[in-house]
């Protein structure tokens, strides 16, 4: 079985602190990861979101101005 993970890359590990930060304290799910080898143009620290959120996660990083270098979606196999 696989699932799809969506993570939120960083140029640098201050914006992902404080990305974290904002949304936990908005009540967003979000977990801090390293960052996948198939996405290693980033910092090595990425945040894990989930799906249902990621529209309220770029708003949030619009309104907070917290520069990130984009969004990365990988497909990760998951043994029951």
């Amino acid at each position: 079985m696989a699932v799809i993970q969506h993570y939120v890359l960083f140029p640098n590990h201050d914006n992902a602190m404080r990305l974290y930060k904002e949304l936990r304290a908005l009540g967003v799910s979000a977990k801090i990861s390293p960052t996948p080898r198939a996405a290693s143009v980033c910092c090595g620290v990425s945040l894990l979101v989930l799906e249902e959120d990621i529209e309220q996660i770029k708003q949030c990083v619009e309104e907070q101005k917290i520069e990130i270098q984009g969004y990365f979606q990988v497909e990760k196999d998951v043994n029951p």
